[in-house]
């Protein structure tokens, strides 16, 4: 009997041992589950945290709007941040409807392109009204009081433009097709050559014969208004395009008239079929605005404006009500002759897409 109770007894202790061991395990493994639930939030907590930036454009009808997107895109994932893009398709209610959905996504910075340069203002206000830091890119949204515009030296475009119409033609009429008057860059263009045209047409020199705002930057609103100016008998001797698409629709005109690579053409943009046409001699020159540049300061400054650093911006820009601070970049006028050391050197444009013809190289 006494042996058979102490077998029951180190039963007993070894099946406590057993019970005790695999409670601990069982605690162990809880604690391990807790620990890498916690360690997954504290994942998540690092994403959520990401600076999370808003880009809001108004078109992506222009080939360089798809770049400045893409570039963008690329050089804010770069600084380890997040963007959403939007684009409202030339539509004034879109771009502040999309601007809402950004701004429910919880962007820390809005970047935006306006479609509008007046109407864009409600949309920078919705933003501001959340703490939403906001950059105008390219576009100046008037009256508004953005925390920074970027963009090129609009107003020098305007220069280069017109004095490469000047050094070109020894004198006579020149028709001026500007681009949408919901884009302040416009204006700034115009002043740019008003600032050299002027004076020769007060000369005699020149003759403004016609100056017209084409809706929406439509490119067959050039070709209809150049196309027209021909049927009437007027001579053209230079066109001053608002953009590259703009310059599009005038040689299109020229072309049926067969005045392409006789009448002077000039635009901006440097887009892929406006350095085909230099090259090729059917528009004079574009004006080169290196939009990696622009989207890498745009990148930079967002960033910077999300975590509260300081500008340190030295330009400012009037947007009718406030002096906004203004980050400045020069553009570059390119013709034929330096196409290669700008545009293709820089890869804007690769050497085989922008010499179409062997006769061309």
């Amino acid at each position: 009997m006494e042996t058979k109770k102490i077998a029951r007894r180190i039963l007993l202790s070894v099946l406590a041992t057993i019970l005790v061991i695999l409670i601990h395990l069982t605690i162990q493994s809880l604690l391990g589950v807790n620990r890498g639930n916690m360690a997954d939030t504290r994942n998540i907590e690092v994403i959520d945290n990401r600076i999370k930036i808003g880009f809001s454009l108004g078109t992506l009808k222009e080939e360089r709007w798809i770049k400045d997107r893409d570039i963008l895109m690329a050089k804010v994932k770069e600084r380890g941040a997040e963007i959403i893009v939007q684009n409202a398709n030339n539509d004034d209610q879109d771009q502040l409807k999309q601007v809402k959905y950004l701004l429910d996504q919880g962007i820390d910075v809005l970047i935006i392109v306006p479609n509008d340069l007046e109407k864009a203002a409600a949309a920078v206000d919705m933003a501001k009204r959340q703490g939403v830091k906001v950059i105008s890119y390219d576009r100046l949204v008037l009256k508004s009081n953005v925390d920074a515009y970027i963009s090129f030296d609009n107003v020098k475009v305007g220069q280069m433009m017109a004095q490469a119409v000047l050094d070109h033609i020894i004198e006579g009429s020149v028709l001026v097709i500007n681009g949408a008057t919901s884009d302040y860059n416009t204006k700034m263009i115009k002043e740019g050559y008003d600032i050299v045209l002027q004076p020769e047409a007060k000369s005699g020199r020149i003759r403004i014969i016609s100056e017209e705002w084409a809706p929406n930057w439509m490119s067959e609103f050039a070709f209809k208004v150049t196309d027209d100016l021909l049927q009437k008998g007027n001579v053209i001797h230079a066109i001053i395009a608002g953009n590259d698409g703009l310059a599009e629709g005038i040689i299109e005109a020229l072309s049926e008239h067969r005045l392409a690579g006789k009448t002077v053409v000039v635009g901006q943009d440097a887009d892929l079929a406006a350095c085909q046409r230099v090259v090729e001699g059917t528009q004079l020159m574009t004006v080169y605005k290196p939009i990696e540049m622009l989207s890498d300061a745009a990148a930079e400054l967002a960033i910077k404006l999300a975590k509260g650093e300081p500008l340190e911006l030295k330009n400012t820009i009037y947007d009718g009500k406030y002096n906004i601070p203004y980050f400045m970049l020069i553009p570059i006028a390119v013709d034929k002759n330096n196409i290669d050391d700008t545009i293709i050197k820089d890869g804007f444009h690769m050497r085989n897409e922008v010499y179409r013809n062997p006769s061309d190289l």
